[in-house]
């Protein structure tokens, strides 16, 4: 019988889950070319503006193959609902029965998006990370500094947004996160005075400047997870010292390095895999003088290993 498991439930369960922990596995499993991904299904909306990513795969010799809906609709807060939403089935992959629905409404995303952020800066954040520039005040600007906490010391942050009213609601929903937070509407005041910095805005043209990123400075962009989305000014990839990606075949086609290499400043060989990464520790951050990208469009694996994380560790 399949089982169904509501929100509620997949939080009590992810107390005894570390999700960091599950994500770089996942993403060593990837890189060494024991997982299965197709392309990204993708749906785009422009009135009002959204999109439906659909992602899928399975790890060879596994139990399960994983499809996971979401979707993000940026005008909800006008109308109170959430701009998150979508659920992760579980099949098995011996019989392909629907062993089990997640219905997460988009929360698990979040999860293993904020968890492989953290896994990034495990290994390419600076050693005495002075400050931490958040780029959006949405959910990912909050999980992002959530999951940093058990990876840095820092406590310090800056979060740069459009408006105010949205930053003053981040400093309300974080007063009791832990961190010491200030907010600002002048993006460079984040790169003026962070070096570890996380971007997860849906924007369409670059927030940062190339002029603007200073020596020992990790930018970890992950709003970006279209072809129509960036960041990132195409030239801070091309003199950075290090370009990290969760999937080179995903970055040839959306995220930052996608705009890159569609304006030349970039090929595939200037890229190296988040797990291939992490196997390697000359491919990590060397010295506190580096300038290092990591450009995190989101794989299947994670929305593998997150799910048969928290159907593993439901009570039956």
């Amino acid at each position: 019988m399949t089982k169904i498991i509501g929100l509620d439930q997949i939080k009590e369960i992810l107390k005894n889950i570390d999700p960091i922990q599950e994500i770089e596995a996942g993403f060593i499993a990837y890189s060494q070319g024991k997982v299965v991904v197709p392309p990204i299904g993708e749906l785009t909306f422009e009135d009002p503006p959204g999109d439906c990513h659909i992602k899928y795969g399975y790890i060879k010799g596994g139990d399960y193959y994983v499809i996971k809906i979401a979707q993000g609709f940026y005008d909800n807060y006008k109308i109170g609902l959430s701009s998150i939403n979508g659920l992760n089935l579980i099949f098995s992959q011996k019989t392909g029965e629907i062993i089990c629905i997640l219905l997460d409404e988009g929360y698990l995303t979040n999860v293993r998006t904020a968890a492989a952020g953290a896994v990034v800066a495990k290994y390419m954040a600076p050693k005495k990370v002075k400050r931490i520039g958040i780029l959006g005040y949405g959910i990912q600007g909050k999980m992002q500094l959530e999951y940093l906490k058990s990876i840095v010391t820092c406590r310090d942050a800056l979060v740069w947004g459009r408006n105010q009213e949205g930053l003053d609601k981040y400093i309300l929903d974080m007063k009791n996160s832990g961190f010491h937070i200030q907010t600002t509407l002048n993006s460079e005041e984040i790169t003026s005075t962070c070096n570890l910095i996380i971007t997860c805005t849906p924007s369409k043209e670059p927030l940062i400047t190339v002029e603007e990123v200073r020596k020992g400075t990790h930018i970890t962009a992950l709003g970006s997870d279209t072809p129509e989305k960036q960041e990132l000014d195409t030239a801070i990839l091309q003199m950075a010292d290090r370009v990290i990606v969760d999937s080179i075949s995903q970055a040839a086609a959306r995220g930052e390095c996608f705009h890159a290499m569609k304006d030349g400043k970039i090929t595939k060989d200037d890229l190296v895999e988040l797990g291939t990464m992490i196997s390697n520790k000359n491919l990590q951050r060397l010295t506190d003088d580096e300038i290092t990208i990591a450009d995190l469009t989101g794989v299947a694996v994670q929305d593998i290993q997150i799910s048969k994380a928290v159907y593993e560790g439901l009570t039956f």
